[in-house]
């Protein structure tokens, strides 16, 4: 009796204790790897992700890998000047880019300029913006910045952070967009919720906070690179770096990345 019970304690003990092979995630595991949106962190990379992988080496190879698989890579958000991109990525908020697109052209046809904006009532802004969810708040904030727009820069879209984080509506994310893409300028680095993901499994930050893993990621990415790392990597997260199943079989960067969450691991 003694040796049974001592072979079933061994067996139970034996498979507490079985691993998968390193690098492959469960069913389970993927669909856990995120929310919704793309942005949030689970708790088992959490808990699973290790500290942080910035060696210099490491972070120009990236870099390399990511330029090379999206060479050229450029905002979605379909704009003819600073303003029109200012109002398209405050209503990118909890939205697709794609849907972002369909919604703007008609709406700029009927308010072409910060002017129209300013001068137009908050229901007619949000006929026009309602299927990009939010559009309360987003009619606000739009009005509310073109009303400035026109008051206190002379109907032209500020060109500074400090004046843009003045802009309702706009936060850090909103106005690292327009800097970047509409004047060139490198004051930040855009963190949406595909830069927040990826940035994490990667191993370029253990914050989950949108302002500190942007300070992460001015630490550790040559300046030169911030524009254009944060269109990679959006790219990047939208096509192979998914959130509920990475597609790990098919990523340039996945000899790079340790992430718990991995679905498949070529070491």
């Amino acid at each position: 009796m003694k040796k049974t019970a001592s072979k079933k304690a061994s067996r139970k003990t034996s498979g507490t204790a079985s691993q998968k092979p390193s690098g492959t995630a469960s069913k389970s595991t993927s669909k856990k790897a995120s929310g919704r949106a793309g942005g949030k962190v689970s708790a088992k990379a959490k808990a699973g992700g290790g500290g942080l992988e910035t060696d210099p080496k490491r972070i120009a190879e990236l870099l390399r890998r990511l330029e090379a698989a999206y060479p050229n890579a450029k905002c979605a958000l379909h704009h003819r000047n600073a303003w029109e991109l200012l109002v398209a990525t405050i209503l990118s908020a909890q939205c697709t880019d794609a849907r972002v697109n369909m919604v703007t052209p008609e709406l700029f046809r009927k308010f072409p300029t910060p002017q129209a904006f300013a001068q137009a009532s908050l229901p007619a802004i949000e006929e026009e913006i309602r299927s990009t969810g939010f559009y309360h708040n987003k009619a606000k904030s739009i009005s509310g910045a073109a009303k400035k727009v026109v008051t206190e820069f002379s109907g032209k879209v500020p060109d500074t952070m400090a004046e843009l984080l003045r802009l309702p509506g706009v936060a850090r994310k909103t106005a690292n967009v327009v800097l970047g893409v509409a004047f060139k300028k490198a004051e930040g680095v855009v963190v949406d919720t595909h830069v927040l993901r990826l940035s994490y499994r990667l191993g370029l930050t253990r914050e989950t906070d949108p302002k500190k893993v942007e300070e992460d990621l001015m630490r550790i990415i040559p300046r030169d690179h911030w524009i254009a790392f944060s269109h990679e990597m959006i790219h990047h997260g939208r096509q192979i770096c998914v959130a509920r199943k990475p597609r790990c079989v098919e990523c340039s960067l996945e000899s790079l990345c340790n992430a718990p969450d991995k679905t498949w691991s070529s070491h």
